[in-house]
């Protein structure tokens, strides 16, 4: 055993009889593991103890072991790294600038469990073989998702993917490379001018960074409501409730799935309604919201803005047989007015693919849209679409076909 582990062993056993929570207590272990270090560097000196060496090393090591979540902590501090994840204890990944690398760390499965355990325990969420998914937030913002077997094959799949903040509004993106000037002062002009609008897009694209730029327009004097599986969101907003999904008990009862959260949310005074990401039945309430006047914004995977649409038109069939598409299509046609499509690009890069309007109207159950901004040779450039709602856009101030380039 090195000196490290005799140290760490002895940190634990001090956290163990004075009983610390390394969730709430980093400050005071900090110091803690100060003054054991100290200790044993003067035990060491007298012979019989191996020396830490680099005592900063050891100091950071330790931390991480009994504050942070060891092996992984460094990942989680470095601001390169997007996302972690673990196949089996010996395969562990890491994603930077949108490339996945397999790295050098090497786990060992009760290492993997008791991360997990760790992870979980500020959010109060649990993982069983009743549960065997799991979806949690960690105190920074990251979010977790976990899976175990029998579910998977033999080892637990964990998933972190940070919150990186390298964009916080509109002009944030169009400095990364991922809008246009010209795309994001429309954006922005619809936000204000209270139209609705989908993100869309496929996993890690970028949805949720967009989404939180796209809030960032929002006027301040308007009271914001989110709903969320998960804590993700960040919005600089003033007056702003954010809620999230809760999993039932040990006795399957108490859950709070996200339909629930749309219809409680209408019922908090909401300017402006906010869904983190549309996948089930919610979709329904959230179009009846959209629909009765309520401005609002979400994210939905799909491969583009045309298939964002359709999905939109099929997801709300799941709330029920009683629920048919001569119902949903015109709503969805009524109710969505921008379709935002990101796409995550070979170099790791995410970029605004196009921008749909849709003008309302819909035949045969398909539903128009158009084409306001287009890639081309990887490119942005602008369609030869218009936005529905342009009187919202002149109530608000802006003219239309000066936002769009289309009259200096």
């Amino acid at each position: 055993m090195n000196g490290i582990q005799v140290v760490e062993g002895e940190v634990r056993e001090l956290i163990r009889r004075q009983r610390l929570d390394p969730t709430t207590e980093a400050v005071q272990l900090r110091g803690l593991v100060g003054d054991v270090i100290k200790d044993y560097e003067q035990r060491s000196l007298h012979g019989g103890m191996a020396p830490l060496g680099d005592v900063e090393h050891a100091t950071r090591a330790i931390l991480d072991a009994v504050v942070g979540y060891g092996p992984l902590q460094p990942y989680l501090d470095d601001p390169g790294v997007e996302e972690i994840w673990i196949n089996d204890p010996a395969r562990v990944f890491v994603a930077r600038s949108g490339v996945a690398e397999l790295t050098s760390t090497i786990l060992t499965q009760d290492q993997v469990k008791n991360l997990v355990e760790r992870m979980l325990k500020p959010s109060g969420r649990r993982i069983d073989l009743s549960s065997p998914f799991v979806d949690a937030s960690l105190p920074d913002g990251s979010r977790l998702h976990v899976a175990i077997p029998d579910v998977t094959r033999s080892h637990w799949y964990v998933n972190i993917r940070k919150f990186v903040t390298r964009a916080h509004q509109l002009d944030d993106l169009v400095r990364l490379g991922t809008l246009t000037h010209q795309a994001a002062r429309f954006l922005a002009a619809a936000v204000v001018s209270g139209l609705n609008i989908l993100v869309a897009g496929g996993t890690q694209a970028g949805k949720t960074t967009t989404l939180n730029c796209l809030a960032a327009a929002i006027p301040s004097n308007e009271r914001v409501v989110s709903c969320e599986e998960v804590f993700e969101l960040r919005l600089g907003i003033r007056d702003w409730a954010a809620m999230q999904c809760r999993q039932p008990s040990l006795e399957g009862t108490g859950e709070i799935p996200l339909r629930r959260l749309v219809k409680e949310a209408l019922r908090m005074r909401p300017s402006r309604i906010i869904v983190g990401e549309v996948r089930q039945e919610e979709s329904l309430d959230l179009l009846i919201a959209l629909n009765s006047g309520l401005p609002g914004m979400a994210t939905l995977h799909a491969n583009s803005a045309r298939e964002a649409i359709v999905k939109m038109c099929t997801l709300p069939l799941l709330a029920g047989p009683n629920v048919s598409s001569s119902f949903v299509v015109p709503t969805v046609a009524s109710s969505i007015d921008l379709v935002v499509h990101l796409g995550l690009e070979r170099d790791g890069s995410r970029r605004v693919r196009e921008i749909a309007a849709v003008p309302g109207r819909a035949e045969n159950e398909v539903i128009e849209i158009a084409e306001l901004f287009v890639q081309r040779d990887g490119e942005l450039i602008r369609g030869d679409g218009f936005p529905p709602h342009q009187e919202r856009f002149a109530r608000a101030g802006y003219d239309v076909a000066h936002l769009l380039g289309d009259r200096p």
